[in-house]
């Protein structure tokens, strides 16, 4: 089935971002100063594995809570929602393409 986008379906994927991930450990990255010698420079790693881990751990937790409130308590569900969307209202829309997996073959390589 051809992917279209959904304009209601891409607000909530961009606030669940907002929640998920800006407003969590990487914007304290993000807020720092830019380093001049590594900036740009893909063979330097930017962030520490402790800072991943947190990153990664927050962004599940935060999901976590989230997909459950969509099926248990909609109405937090929906207040989050909205202060998710409060961040987003100048973000693109999403894009639609085939996801790249690292390792797995796409749908077009594995009928």
């Amino acid at each position: 089935m051809k992917m279209t986008l959904d304009h209601t379906l891409a607000l909530e994927a961009k606030a669940i971002v907002a929640l998920a991930f800006r407003n969590g450990p990487i914007e304290a990255l993000h807020a720092g100063k830019l380093c001049t010698v590594c900036s740009g420079n893909p063979a330097v790693s930017h962030i520490s594995d402790l800072e991943m881990k947190a990153i990664m751990k927050s962004a599940v937790d935060t999901l976590y809570r989230l997909l459950w409130q969509r099926e248990n308590d909609s109405k937090h569900y929906l207040e989050n929602l909205a202060l998710g969307e409060r961040y987003t209202a100048r973000w693109d829309d999403p894009e639609i393409k085939e996801p790249k997996r690292k390792g797995l073959p796409t749908e077009s390589q594995n009928p």
